[in-house]
C-alpha cells in the first residue's frame, strides 16, 4: 500500500510546476487525472528534445503515473463533465491566469458548493492579488524578478540563470506541500480550502539567507560564483587535471584542511582559526588555496580530504552523477516501458518508506488515452454518448 492511495486529484495544470507536483503525488499512490485539450494536450508534449517514437522527453519527465482525459473547457458540455468529476475528487489543481477558471464555470467557490471538502490549488505566476496578478511569466522571468538571477554567476560576470528550472521546480515542490497540508487540515476539520500559490512568492521565499543578511547588515548580496558570502573556505577549486572540486569546511575542519593541502603558513596564523577571521582575509586564504589545489589531481585529493573528515565533492557532470555508484545503490535511476517510446530511463522519486510501499516509476499517459474509460466507468456515459462528444469536439 502506498501512502496516498484513495486520494483523487483532478489536474488542470500544464508544462512543469503543476505536473511535477502531481507526478510526485501519483507515484506516492494518488489517482491523478490529467485534463488536457483535445487534439493538442499539454503544450509540453511537443517540447524538445524528443525520444524514440517522437515523444517529448520534457513531457515524459513530469507526467508519470497519471491518466489523461481530454476535455474542451470552453464548451458547455466539457465544463459540465468537469464539474461532475469534481464531485468525486479530493483535489483540483489549476495554473490558468487568474479568473480563467471562473470563466469556465470552474472557480473555487462554485466547485466548493458541489464538494465542500475540496482542496483547490491555484498556481499562478504572481498570485490572485497584487498589481502583477495578470502578468504572464516563465521560469527565467521569475528568476530575474525575484533576485535569484542577480545572485547567480561570478562576481565579475553578468547575472546567470540557475542550471535547472529552479522557479518551476521549487514551485512544484510547494504545490505538493500545499496539497498534502490541505488534505491533513481537511482530515482534522472536515473542511476543504483554496490555496493561492504564486511562483513569484516561492522564489522570494528562497532568498531567506540573502534576506537575513540584508536585514542584519544592510548588505545587498551580489554574485559570488561558487563561494559562500559568509564562510571561508566554501567554493569550487580547479585541480591539476582540470577537474573541479568543491570544499565546504567549518572551524573544526580548518587545521586538517591546511595539513592536507600543505598550507603551513595559514595554519600557523591564529587569526584564521575562526571563520570570521578567514572571511576578513578571504582574498589571501582563497588565493593560497587555489594555488595549492592546482598541485593535486581531483580524484586523489577528494579521497584525501574525505579521509580527513573534510566535506568535499567533485563537481560532476549530469552523466557522471547518473552513473555514480551511490546513485545506483540508492536506485535513483530506473526506467519505464512506454507504448511508443519503448524503454525510457527516468529518475525515481527520492522518497523511501518503511511501513508503506515505495513510489514506483509510473508511465506517462498518451493523450486522451483514458477518456473513454473515465467517462464510462466514473460518469456512466454509454458508447453512443461518448461518440457524440467526440464528434462535437468536447473530448
Amino acid at each position: 500500500m502506498k501512502p496516498l492511495e484513495g486520494i483523487r486529484i483532478l489536474d488542470f495544470s500544464r508544462v512543469l510546476a503543476g505536473p511535477m507536483a502531481t507526478q510526485i503525488l501519483a507515484e506516492m499512490g494518488a489517482e491523478v487525472t490529467k485534463v488536457e485539450r483535445p487534439g493538442t494536450g499539454d503544450e509540453s508534449r511537443v517540447f524538445e528534445p524528443r525520444v524514440a517514437g517522437g515523444e517529448s522527453a520534457y513531457f515524459l519527465a513530469f507526467n508519470r503515473g497519471k491518466r489523461s482525459l481530454t476535455l474542451n473547457l470552453k464548451s458547455v458540455d466539457g465544463q459540465e463533465l468537469a464539474r461532475r468529476l469534481v464531485t468525486a475528487s479530493d483535489v483540483v489543481l489549476e495554473n490558468f491566469l487568474p479568473g480563467e477558471m471562473e470563466r469556465f464555470g470552474l472557480g473555487y467557490h462554485g466547485l466548493a458548493g458541489l464538494n465542500p471538502g475540496l482542496i483547490y490549488v491555484s498556481s499562478t505566476g504572481f498570485g490572485q492579488t497584487g498589481p502583477y496578478r495578470d502578468r504572464p511569466g516563465y521560469d527565467t522571468v521569475f528568476q530575474a524578478l525575484s533576485g535569484v538571477m542577480h545572485l547567480t554567476g561570478h562576481a565579475d560576470g553578468p547575472p546567470a540563470k540557475a542550471g535547472i528550472p529552479i522557479a518551476d521546480m521549487s514551485s512544484g515542490l510547494w504545490i505538493a506541500i500545499a496539497i498534502l497540508s490541505g488534505l491533513v487540515g481537511r482530515a482534522r476539520s472536515g473542511k476543504g480550502c483554496r490555496v493561492d500559490l504564486s511562483m513569484m512568492d516561492v522564489q522570494a521565499s528562497l532568498l531567506a539567507l540573502a534576506a537575513a543578511r540584508l536585514f542584519a547588515l544592510d548588505d545587498d548580496v551580489t554574485r559570488a560564483g561558487t563561494e559562500h558570502p559568509g564562510r571561508v573556505p566554501s567554493a569550487a577549486f580547479e585541480c591539476r587535471d582540470g577537474g573541479w572540486l568543491h570544499i565546504s569546511g567549518s572551524d573544526q575542519h580548518w587545521s586538517a584542511l591546511c595539513a592536507v593541502l600543505g598550507l603551513a603558513e595559514l595554519a600557523a596564523d591564529r587569526a584564521l582559526d575562526k571563520n570570521a577571521g578567514r572571511v576578513a582575509e578571504r582574498e589571501r586564504v582563497m588565493a593560497a588555496m587555489r594555488t595549492a589545489m592546482l598541485l593535486h589531481d581531483r580524484a586523489l585529493l577528494a579521497e584525501k580530504l574525505r579521509s580527513a573528515g573534510i566535506p568535499a565533492g567533485e563537481v560532476n557532470t549530469v552523466r557522471e552523477i547518473l552513473g555514480d555508484p551511490h546513485m545506483k545503490a540508492r536506485g535513483m535511476v530506473g526506467a519505464f516501458e512506454h507504448p511508443s517510446a519503448g524503454r525510457v530511463p527516468a529518475l525515481r522519486t527520492p522518497v523511501r518508506y518503511e511501513g508503506f510501499d515505495d513510489p514506483d516509476i509510473g508511465v506517462p499517459p498518451q493523450l486522451g488515452g483514458d477518456t473513454d474509460r473515465i467517462l464510462s466507468e466514473e460518469l456512466g456515459l454509454d458508447a453512443a454518448e461518448i461518440d457524440a462528444l467526440k464528434i462535437e469536439g468536447v473530448i
